[in-house]
């Protein structure tokens, strides 16, 4: 790690919550917890305090995670203000002085743009502006954020493709495979609570329940294969779950600490992804997609296309468009897990070039290139000042 970035604080303005499901900030963020002050500043609790004040505790990791909390009814306008009040508190409070701004969400430039930081960095994991009851102008701040920012990541390929004319300096980071903590499904041998009930074979997903899941494929499924079981982990979130498949066959067992999953990985007999094909899928790069191959879990996914390329592409993934190719997908993925171990060894070689600790590396690196640049920018700034000066004097 180089002396740059140790010697900064990394301030972090998400729209996830620090708890929710571990993802793609958590794998990063606890990296750079190794080597300087991350302070993760969540989206707003509101209803639970009588007036706007920040709760601060530090993880395991050495994360600070910072959760504003607003009073109920105090509307978007004094919401921003509270906001912009809070977190100048924590600036000054937690002495962050040098420090980099790294947003995942644009909207928090409503409450952000008084700080003055070493570099701005956007990691655009998603394309928010497609998610079910995004806010109407969140394309306008992104667009903001764009000119402003020093850096910008992309959480996949068909995501930088389609942003890559819009910055300077962005790159495609796709969400990357903690190997030795997936791998642990291929030898644990003891069911969870939850599940070791549940028949076989199983057809399992994990990850979040909501408009990006294809509801109607799913109770297809069930219904064709009435003797298949479902296992499906993960919180609901901007769905009713009344809206959910109610089969016999289909299983909902709620969300799961990181920790768990490779135990309930363990004893399918597939994973499954059957995502919907609409705006909030468009440009997804499922972190899942390597997780499940590293636990040895044959995949079966809906054509999305940081899907089919690269895992489908090199043959890791099969790919079905419809309920009929989605069965006859997983019979063929089932049996060759049965007969081919070859698969295994081709997964594993191509897994291992994409772990998150070199994808923190890469992204460290690319911080301090921009962090030297932009100093470099402004040294050749003021040196130029200073000859105008003196050729004026």
């Amino acid at each position: 790690m180089n002396t740059v970035c140790e010697h900064s604080d990394l301030l972090v303005l998400s729209h996830l919550r620090w708890d929710f499901v571990f993802q793609r900030p958590q794998h990063l963020m606890t990296r750079f917890a190794v080597h300087r002050r991350v302070f993760f500043f969540e989206e707003p609790v509101t209803g639970v305090s009588k007036i706007a004040r920040l709760h601060v505790r530090e993880t395991d990791q050495g994360v600070t995670v910072v959760v504003p909390h607003l009073p109920s009814g105090i509307g978007a306008l004094n919401a921003e203000v509270a906001l912009t009040g809070l977190l100048n508190e924590l600036v000054t409070e937690e002495d962050i002085r040098n420090f980099t701004l790294w947003y995942y969400t644009p909207m928090a430039l409503k409450f952000s743009r008084q700080l003055r930081p070493r570099a701005i960095i956007y990691d655009s994991m998603d394309d928010l502006s497609k998610f079910r009851f995004a806010p109407e102008d969140i394309q306008e701040r992104e667009d903001e954020l764009l000119r402003k920012a020093d850096l910008v990541f992309t959480g996949g390929h068909s995501l930088y493709e389609a942003k890559k004319s819009k910055h300077k300096n962005i790159h495609a980071m796709p969400s990357s495979i903690d190997h030795k903590h997936f791998a642990r499904a291929r030898i644990l041998q003891t069911d969870p609570p939850d599940q070791i009930q549940i028949p076989r074979p199983r057809l399992g997903f994990f990850g979040v329940i909501d408009e990006r899941l294809d509801v109607d494929l799913l109770a297809k499924l069930a219904e064709i294969k009435p003797d298949w079981q479902f296992v499906m982990i993960g919180p609901v979130v901007k769905i009713d779950p009344i809206s959910l498949p109610n089969h016999h066959n289909i299983h909902y067992l709620g969300k799961k600490d990181y920790q768990e999953l490779p135990s309930y990985l363990g004893s399918w007999d597939c994973a499954i992804m059957p995502f919907a094909r609409n705006e909030a899928t468009e440009f997804i790069s499922p972190t899942k997609t390597p997780e499940f191959l590293a636990a040895g879990r044959p995949v079966v996914s809906t054509p999305i296309r940081d899907v089919v390329n690269p895992y489908a592409e090199a043959g890791l993934v099969r790919i079905a468009a419809n309920p009929q190719e989605f069965v006859g997908a997983i019979q063929d993925a089932i049996q060759e897990q049965q007969t081919n171990t070859e698969w295994l060894n081709r997964v594993d070689q191509f897994l291992g070039g994409n772990s998150w600790d070199q994808t923190w590396h890469k992204m460290a690196t690319l911080e301090h290139l921009a962090l030297k640049k932009k100093a470099s920018h402004s040294q050749k700034n003021y040196i130029g000042r200073e000859v105008l000066q003196g050729g004026i004097l």
